[in-house]
Parts: structure tokens; sequence; C-alpha cells
């Protein structure tokens, strides 16, 4: 079903209306490529996309975004790539396997213009998961990133029907008697002599398959439509209102959803995006000074390591200041919370309650000036000292880095969602910042929270599945009918797989997912996340990932911070050496030593203890030190930088197991 724009904003507040008011609107389009020629005349000579770090270095205006568009999809259907007009859903696949660079998004938009649909995947993936992807999307054409990838790739092409293959590189191709090779400006030039055919899809329409990185088993291929991607082009104004010429940061990989829906939704409104890598991103934070940023709770974390990295190499007087400070400030926006509303620790606080905090407030203020003169505002400059908002998602923000971010004056709006929700399904606001809430539902959009047995509705405060409801959910997975109604129902609920609540205000609080719940011997259900992220509180901890299914307590594989762990020796005057043990720092640290397994007994079980609704089974017991961190390129984490647990358990079972066993 197209959406029905008229319908979706029909029941939003006062303020989300006056928010849209503020931006372009597209509400009449069905298309994602209709948004390009609009926006070139909107916005024309405003940069669209700017990559610093290309050689040579690449700057596109919106206009130039339009016209390489065209002859992008031009040069396509002058190839011979078309789509079935008669039969919508059967367009023509074009397999797109490439990263982040204003030709990935030329080439995404070019593909649709020309009436096809694309399976998008990272360049980086593992050449059996890529060959997966192009042969069951039923790929006839390829859009790589390189010859490399072309490469990596090429002996598993034999069996499958690709005729077509584009570059986005400018190399020189290589000649093939299988298919024609052509690079990106060949394409352009073709695209320049040939008269694009428009079509206009309607909002069924499918537009693109995202096949899911996931943790377990083969990924399947999410279908969305153009109407559920234009869902978000048409609502994400609720949640943050920027300006044409506002500068946005792009770090997470471009074809998955959560980044996706964000450009095009930033894009539309003449924003001017600038791409940065984990390895830049500190420093063009500082160089490009972002109004907004879209990213993962990783990122923020790295921040804030890197701010107390700071803080630790101050001297002791200073690093005692600041501490005061950082105490104060968090009894000051405590209270500011409260008094406000928005306090999830204090949902049905009273007028008397409120007014309490109020004073306490006021009373924190100067204390609360002082610290951002002295130490907040520097603080900032790390993130530019330009930001509006921060959007955060794919996974849970850690409750100390909120916190933080609150104290030092960045606003961070935590989102959900998955990519079968296209992605965002709720997100906080600007006025309804409820902090360790994934916020309310975004306009159109309906969240039933159910008992996980039964699936009959629970009351507002009570913890269960989270079903979803919206023109955003998808079609279903492509060719995986069994898959689909697993999760979709007959009245259109996606089933999320994820346990939370909602507030009396409808604000979604997340819990943990439910097939990551931990089952201990004694019956009781785990849920890791919040645990996990207590413990990252610790500075000494850098990831954590809990273990304990069908064990009498949960256990933990930490990967320690060996800078933070060696610094708290030095201050100590301990020696923790072991030259038998290999680590990346100067000197040796014998992770098995007492002193070191007694530092990590004692933060664990205080940051555990500390949490809010600790229970005696939160508790971890046994534990390891691991040196090798979960990364991208050992598999252990996914693109968006969650936990691979399955991976993880596998990798370290013998350890795991041994754990238990003492």
């Amino acid at each position: 079903m197209s959406t029905n724009s008229s319908s979706i904003l029909s029941n939003v507040s006062e303020k989300e209306y006056r928010a849209l008011q503020s931006l372009v609107d597209y509400t009449n389009i069905e298309s994602l490529p209709e948004i390009w020629a609009l926006a070139a005349k909107k916005f024309d000579n405003i940069v669209a996309l700017h990559n610093p770090h290309s050689q040579p270095e690449v700057k596109i205006t919106y206009s130039q975004l339009y016209m390489q568009i065209q002859k992008f999809a031009a040069g396509l259907q002058g190839l011979g790539i078309n789509m079935s007009e008669s039969e919508t859903n059967q367009a023509e696949r074009i397999a797109l396997i490439a990263d982040n660079s204003p030709r990935w998004f030329i080439a995404d938009q070019g593909i649709m213009s020309a009436g096809s649909v694309n399976a998008v995947r990272s360049s980086q993936a593992e050449k059996e998961e890529l060959l997966y992807i192009i042969s069951h999307s039923g790929s006839t054409a390829l859009v790589l990133e390189d010859i490399k990838t072309l490469k990596k790739l090429e002996s598993g092409l034999n069996d499958l029907p690709i005729r077509l293959i584009v570059l986005l590189s400018d190399e020189t191709t290589p000649i093939s008697e299988k298919y024609r090779i052509v690079n990106f400006n060949q394409l352009l030039e073709l695209g320049s002599h040939q008269t694009l055919v428009a079509l206009k899809p309607s909002g069924d329409t499918l537009a693109t398959l995202i096949y899911t990185s996931g943790t377990t088993g083969k990924p399947k291929g999410v279908m969305l439509s153009h109407s559920n991607l234009l869902h978000q082009v048409k609502t994400l104004g609720t949640v943050v209102q920027p300006h044409p010429g506002d500068s946005v940061l792009s770090i997470l990989p471009t074809w998955h959803s959560y980044e996706r829906s964000g450009e095009y939704f930033l894009l539309s409104q003449g924003c001017t995006q600038v791409y940065t890598s984990l390895r830049s991103v500190k420093e063009d934070l500082k160089k490009y000074k972002p109004n907004y940023m879209i990213a993962v709770p990783r990122l923020w974390e790295s921040i804030y390591e890197g701010v107390q990295k700071q803080f630790r190499s101050q001297p002791a007087n200073k690093q005692k200041l600041i501490q005061f400070l950082l105490s104060t400030s968090q009894k000051y926006i405590t209270a500011r919370r409260i008094a406000q509303g928005l306090s999830l620790d204090h949902v049905h606080a009273s007028a008397v309650e409120k007014l309490t905090a109020k004073i306490t407030e006021l009373a924190l203020s100067p204390l609360q000036a002082l610290g951002e003169k002295i130490v907040y505002n520097k603080v900032r400059e790390a993130t530019g000292g330009k930001i509006k908002q921060v959007i955060s998602g794919g996974g849970a923000l850690p409750r100390h880095i909120d916190n933080f971010f609150e104290i030092i004056g960045v606003e961070i709006l935590q989102g959900y969602g998955l990519t079968e929700t296209s992605p965002v399904t709720n997100a906080r606001r600007p006025w309804r910042n409820l902090r360790g809430s994934s916020g309310q539902p975004i306009p159109g959009t309906e969240v039933k929270i159910v008992d996980p047995e039964t699936k009959q509705p629970l009351p507002a405060g009570q913890r269960g599945l989270v079903l979803l409801k919206g023109p955003q959910i998808m079609q279903g997975y492509y060719q995986n009918p069994e898959a689909t109604q697993k999760v979709l129902d007959a009245e259109g609920w996606f089933n999320s797989g994820d346990l939370g609540w909602v507030t009396p205000e409808n604000d979604l609080v997340l819990t943990g997912r439910a097939k990551d719940t931990i089952v201990l011997t004694n019956g009781e259900n785990i849920e890791p996340q919040p645990i996990e992220d207590a413990c990252l509180r610790s500075p000494y901890v850098d990831q954590i990932m809990l273990v304990g299914q069908d064990q009498r307590s949960i256990g933990a594989l930490i990967v320690p911070n060996l800078e933070a762990l060696q610094k708290w020796a030095e201050s100590q005057n301990l020696d923790i050496s072991n030259q038998n043990t290999a680590t990346s720092t100067s000197q040796k640290i014998d992770l098995e030593s007492k002193i070191i397994q007694d530092l990590y007994r004692q933060e664990l079980n205080r940051e555990v203890k500390n949490r809010p609704g600790y229970r005696a089974d939160d508790r971890i017991g046994p534990f390891k030190l691991i040196l090798e961190p979960f990364s991208i390129e050992n598999g252990m984490m996914t693109q968006t930088l969650k936990i691979r647990r399955h991976v993880v358990m596998e990798n370290y079972r013998d350890i795991i197991d041994e754990m238990f066993v003492k």
C-alpha cells in the first residue's frame, strides 16, 4: 500500500506540525528519484556531497548531483537495463556492492531512476556472502567498488546471469567475453548521449533489497518499497529540522537502512554531506564542524573515552575539580529532568517532587555554569562546537554516555528501528528528550507491547515484546515467505524481537533482545545489554559480552582498556608486568595476576550494583580478560558495530566452558 501522506500527518502534535512547516515539502511525490529534480531547483549550487578524503577531493552541488543521477540512469538504460512496467516488482535487479562515497549515492539513485531495484552490500563483506546476495537477488548486473572487488568475485560469477558490470572507479576496464564492463565516467558519457526513459513507479514498487548482516544464519533480503523509504523522508522532520547548507558528517555504512534513510532525508532538505571514516572522524569533527551526525553508540563511547583520557592526563588537583563538577552536574541534570517531567526514573513525579527538583536545579545552576565555563565548552570543541543534534541508533545508548553528553551540552536524540522498518519507528524529540528511552513513535507509526508467550497486549509500564506497525514496515523477506510469516502477522504488526515497555506518554524504553536473553539454571531471565552498558562505565572496560546460558550465574568476556590499566598501575606504584604476556603496551601486563583480577572484580561489582533495578542474579560471576577486541575485521562485530554474539561464543567456546568449570 502506498504511503498516504495526509493520513500519516493528520495526527501529528502541534510541535511536530510546526517543525514540518519549516521544511521543504515532499508530500506529493511517490518515488525517491523524484526528490532530486525538486532539490536541484531549490538548492542549486549548494554542495550536496563532499568527500575530502578522495583523490582528488570531490564536491558535488545539488544541480550536479541531479544531472549525474540522470546520466547514470540513462547510461544503464542505454546498456539494456530496463524495468518491466507491467510487473513492477519484477524489475531488473542490480547488485550495488560498494562503500561510502558520492558515487555510491549517484549509483543508488541512478539505478532507481532507471527503473531497477538494487541489492546492496559493502565491498568489504566476505566473498561467499556477496555471491549469495548476487545469486539470491537474481541480479543481472553489478555495480562494484573497483577492479579489486571484481577480482574477488570473478570466479563465482561464471554460473550467474550477469551481463553488465559497472565499476565506480576510473580504472581501465578489463575486457571480458562474458559481460560488458564499463567504469563510472564511461557510463556517464554513454548516458549523456542517451535520452532517459522517465519512469514513475508507484509507492508500492520495490526500491531496494537490503540484506541483513545478521548475527545468525544466511542474510535475508529485506524488501523496501519507495513508500517505505519515503515515509522516512516525509516524517523525520518531526525529529530534526535542518536548514539548507547545514553540514552533516557521514560515517556509517551508506547502504545500511539507518544511514541511508537519514541521508535521503537530510539531503532532501539541502544539507551538505561530508564523508568521514573511523580513522578520520575525530579530526573531521573539529575541521568540518558538523551541525548533525548520525552514528551508533560505539562512536559516542569512543569520544567519551577520549575525553576521559584527557581528564586522566591532568594534574591531580585539576582531576579532582573536574570530577567534582561532573558529579555536581549529574545532580543538576537529574533535578532538571524531574522538574521538566523528563526523568525515566520518576515517570509519575508529583507536583511537589517537580517543585523540589526545580529548587535543586536552581541551587546547582551556578556550579553547572562554572563547569560550562572551565570544562564543558572545551570538551564540545572535540565535536566541532556547532552540533545542533546528534542522532544515535543501531543499539542501546549506555546511560552514562547519555548523561555525559547532556552535561556538556551536546544533545543526543536516540532513535529506534530495524532494517525491516526502513528503519526509524521511534525517536526522541528536542522538546521531549527523555533520556534512557528511544522516544515516541514518529507519525503514522504504532507501537504495541505484548506478552512474549500469549501475544496479548500489556498496559503501559509492563515489559513485553515490542510489535510495530506503520507505512515504513517492509513488504517482506525476498523469496522467503516462511521467514516473513514469522515476523509479520495478518494485521501488519511486525515482531521486532526486542523487549521493552512504554511510558504513559508513549515513549518506548528498550530492555533487551528476546533472543539475547540468558536463562540461568534457576529459571531467571537475564537481559545482557543493560548490564553490559553499566559495566562499560568502568574506565578499565573497553568491551564486554555476557555469557551464561544454562549456568548458575552469568559470566563475562572482557576486553580491557590497557592504557587505563597501565596508568592505574603506575598511580598505585604497582608492578603488573609479565614478560611472557604479549600486549600492545610498552610494559607487558599480566592479566591473570591477582591484582588485576581483584580490580576487575571490584569494578564489575560496583557498576552492576549501582545499576537501576539491580537484582542478585545480575551479579557477574566468572569473567575472563581477553586481548583481542571485538571488531568488524575479525568478524565479531557487524558493520554497525553490534557484537555478533554467536560468533564470539563460538570463538571463545573453550574459554567460556572453562570459566564455568572452575
